[in-house]
């Protein structure tokens, strides 16, 4: 498929994803109706997933003419066991997406249809080692929320609308581009809302081109890895970021991440199956990753991506324990409590391979505040664990308009200096928000892999000129930006001026020569 039909394809899908937006505006909040759609689309996916994977393998067999969604239940029910070792999950025919909408505007009860048959799918799943992956995952759609409409029938006229809507997205052969659509749509979505949904979008969602540059920084120099992490992974862009870049295959063990938020963690789940990662392919756990980390007893990670919250508060020295948990003791200080910044720098630091790297984004403050977080950042440069900081442009995120940073951080460098990079300029304006292009993103990472110094751009410091500088680690106390001011030869100026004054003198006394003439005249 060309670029220029891909990107057909995909403005045709954004077109179809905006109207059912409209379509339902102003009945179901944007952010809310974002959950309602991507469960829909969740829905329509692993329905026409399970649907290709069980014609495929009977025409495969010998029946060319079969076709699952014709089958009948009682049939099918011995297909169960057997898709739920190999899919994670199961559907009975009547049960699919397009059988469902089929019978959609004859059905009186469609709300509770659809509840029966999602929890129908979570439950095929207990017992077994995709429970977690499922359970809980339609929580966020509500079929009787009163968002949907105040009656029954109200209910339902938006269902149908909804399904509708979600099955005329064009998402083209599912062997060719089914998985990139699907990821696409979802993607969109989450991108069109956090845009309009301010900070609370922002937290969920970072930009797909921050997405890109953290990943190849964090991938750089290698062409598979055993596994991804996120101790902060919102709705898992930035982890599927990595498949992108490498290939899902070359992410050999799968796709981790952590995540607090409820909602949102069930969208990660979402996000993983609409991308084709299947259940045994990855591992997102619900819990406040800096008081309880799940996957502790796992191998470390080579690659670590992340957006962690900025500034938040956690327990700190509040609570007893953490200071001698193994991930933030080495420092002998913890973050303070009303900024976890820090905290999340260490626990990644803990978790990553002595072969990984990990590419952090950072609220600018972390750089060069006092205290407890001087300390940290001692103990990081002097055991020298931070390879780069990359000064970012402001106004790149959903939600804020502060200048970020990146910190990259590795445990086995082959070099004693820190790389500083001012990519502060490294934008686009688009609408009221900046943008990286791929020029900019590429510029930054051929710099992180030099690691030559270019004067006013980037520049390789010495640990020890960091501790002169009080282990202060902004970009700007290293590299010197470039004056564009235009400049001025003063002496050319001063001749200039000398000039003008000596025309000013010559005038003044013709002006004179003139009013004496004619008062002698007068």
């Amino acid at each position: 498929m060309t670029d220029n039909k891909k990107e057909q394809e995909r403005a045709e899908l954004h077109r179809t994803i905006w109207g059912i937006a409209n379509d339902l505006r102003g009945s179901v909040d944007g952010w809310d109706f974002k959950n309602y759609v991507l469960v829909m689309l969740f829905y329509r996916y692993i329905s026409e997933n399970l649907t290709n994977y069980i014609n495929a393998g009977e025409i495969e067999a010998g029946t060319p003419d079969f076709d699952y969604t014709k089958l009948s239940d009682d049939i099918a029910e011995s297909a169960r066991e057997d898709m739920v070792q190999t899919k994670g999950f199961f559907i009975l025919p009547s049960q699919l997406f397009c059988n469902v909408l089929a019978r959609a505007d004859g059905d009186d009860n469609l709300n509770e249809t659809i509840e029966g048959i999602f929890r129908s799918i979570e439950s095929s799943a207990q017992g077994c080692e995709s429970e977690d992956d499922f359970k809980g995952l339609f929580d966020d759609f509500d079929v009787n929320s009163n968002k949907l409409g105040g009656t029954v029938g109200k209910r339902k006229q938006r269902l149908v609308k909804l399904m509708n809507g979600v099955a005329s997205m064009n998402l083209g052969d599912y062997q060719e581009n089914t998985i990139d659509a699907f990821g696409d749509a979802y993607e969109y979505l989450m991108g069109m809302y956090a845009a309009n949904a301010g900070k609370s979008g922002g937290e969920f969602f970072t930009p797909q081109e921050v997405s890109e540059l953290l990943t190849r920084l964090a991938t750089a120099g290698k062409t598979e890895v055993n596994k991804v992490y996120d101790p902060a992974c919102g709705s898992g862009s930035l982890l599927l970021k990595a498949a992108k870049v490498l290939g899902k295959d070359k992410v050999r063990q799968g796709f981790f991440g952590q995540e607090i938020n409820i909602t949102t963690y069930n969208l990660c789940r979402i996000n993983m199956f609409l991308h084709d990662i299947d259940y045994d392919k990855f591992s997102i756990a619900h819990e406040d990753t800096l008081i309880s980390p799940q996957h502790w007893d796992d191998e470390p990670f080579e690659v670590i991506v992340s957006n962690p919250p900025y500034s938040i508060k956690w327990d700190g020295d509040s609570n007893p324990l953490l200071i001698n948990d193994p991930r933030f003791s080495p420092a002998g200080v913890l973050a303070p409590k009303s900024k976890a910044d820090l905290a999340f720098i260490m626990h990644s630091l803990s978790w990553l391979a002595n072969n990984g790297s990990a590419a952090i984004v950072c609220f600018p403050g972390v750089m060069y505040r006092g205290g407890a977080e001087q300390k940290i950042r001692k103990y990081l440069i002097d055991n020298n664990f931070v390879d780069c900081i990359i000064q970012l442009p402001d106004n790149l995120f959903y939600g804020t308009s502060i200048a970020t940073c990146i910190m990259v951080l590795k445990k086995s460098k082959t070099v004693s200096s820190t790389l500083f990079i001012d990519a502060s300029k490294e934008c686009v304006k688009v609408t009221n928000n900046n943008k990286l292009t791929e020029e900019n993103i590429a510029k930054i990472v051929a710099a992180f892999e030099k690691r030559e110094d270019v004067e006013y751009f980037c520049r390789a410091v010495t640990s020890n000129e960091i501790a002169d500088n009080e282990y202060n680690l902004s970009v700007s106390t290293y590299v010197q930006q470039e004056d564009t001011r235009e400049v001025i030869d003063i002496d050319k100026l001063n001749a200039e001026i000398a000039q003008i004054v000596s025309r000013e003198n010559d005038l003044r006394a013709e002006i004179d020569k003139i009013i004496a003439e004619i008062g002698v005249i007068s």
